[in-house]
């Protein structure tokens, strides 16, 4: 699949160009064009370098929201084993925007809840962009209390811009069903590791956010807004989501050292978008890395540190 470059990916883009264009030309003759070929490799990689070493918020924003990314149901191909997904949140409905079930990652049995996007209209219409409603969330806590009877630990893979804003989603109550998923989630009695993969938008990320271990892609963003609708609210127009996806510190390295995740988990060169493959390695050692630690926790003192954890997030004043 060829990927869509990104405005500032683009003069990469043209030198790979360039290169490809050389080597065709080449082909099965001898031209000697060795040393140019070396001399565009090389000008690609110190451009490649030079510019992912040096990503503003909003590139790092642009990244995360690139179609060609792994979505959830990707990496449940490529880390995880025999994945089943179970739907309906036996209230209201099943909600394709938020498959859940299980599987095993390294052997290990797991419960997964992810957010699923689509890469052409008609698949995001059928996942709603990635943008859960109540019945959603209500399902993935049916899943997770199930893991929690059957002893499984559970990993969310959090990828949405937010929860679904509509009026039936109101009508039905969304802010309560991502309420009870946060006081629920606190409450479970088996390790979870959370990972935002791509978007962590608001509380509709943070839904199936609660973890003993929130890990965030190097590339992927959580905010408790977007940058768009943060410039909306304090420039008046969306233009400045460049200026706010800076205010607003929701890089991964900012949120590591703000102490809102617990880690950061690599990507290759470029972004995940470039190499699926190497993305999910990278991703399958860290969830497997931590819940191993995890496994060795006492259940009382792991619920400890997980209430521990969210009540010394942010700073408060008695003034």
């Amino acid at each position: 699949m060829k990927v869509q470059p990104l405005d500032f990916e683009k003069p990469i883009a043209e030198l790979e160009e360039q290169l490809e264009r050389l080597r065709e030309k080449a082909n099965g003759t001898d031209l000697g064009v060795d040393s140019e070929v070396g001399k565009i490799e090389k000008k690609i990689g110190g451009m490649r370098k030079e510019i992912y070493e040096n990503l503003t918020a909003w590139q790092r924003v642009q990244i995360a929201r690139h179609t060609a990314r792994p979505f959830a149901l990707d990496y449940l191909s490529l880390c995880f084993e025999d994945f089943t997904e179970l739907h309906g949140d036996r209230l209201f409905g099943d909600d394709a925007s938020m498959p859940c079930g299980l599987a095993k990652i390294d052997g290990r049995p797991v419960a997964v809840v992810t957010n699923q996007k689509g890469r052409d209209t008609k698949e995001n219409i059928l996942r709603n962009f990635g943008s859960a409603h109540p019945e959603g969330y209500r399902k993935a806590l049916r899943v997770m209390r199930m893991a929690e009877k059957f002893g499984l630990p559970i990993v969310a893979l959090v990828d949405t811009p937010g929860a679904f804003p509509g009026i039936g989603a109101e009508e039905r109550h969304i802010a309560e069903s991502i309420a009870v998923n946060l006081r629920e989630m606190m409450l479970l009695e088996t390790p979870i590791v959370a990972v935002i993969i791509g978007e962590g938008g608001s509380g509709g990320a943070l839904g199936i956010g609660v973890a003993d271990r929130v890990l965030i892609m190097e590339n992927a963003y959580y905010s408790v807004i977007s940058p768009e609708g943060c410039a909306a609210i304090l420039w008046k127009h969306r233009s400045h989501a460049p200026e706010a996806a800076e205010a607003l510190k929701l890089t991964a390295a900012h949120l590591k050292e703000l102490g809102l995740v617990d880690g950061i988990v690599p990507e290759p060169q470029g972004g995940a978008h470039q190499d699926h493959a190497a993305a999910a390695g990278m991703l399958k050692k860290a969830i497997v890395d931590n819940l191993d630690e995890l496994a060795k926790q006492n259940t009382g003192k792991m619920l400890a540190a997980r209430y521990e954890k969210f009540r010394a997030m942010g700073v408060f004043s008695g003034e």
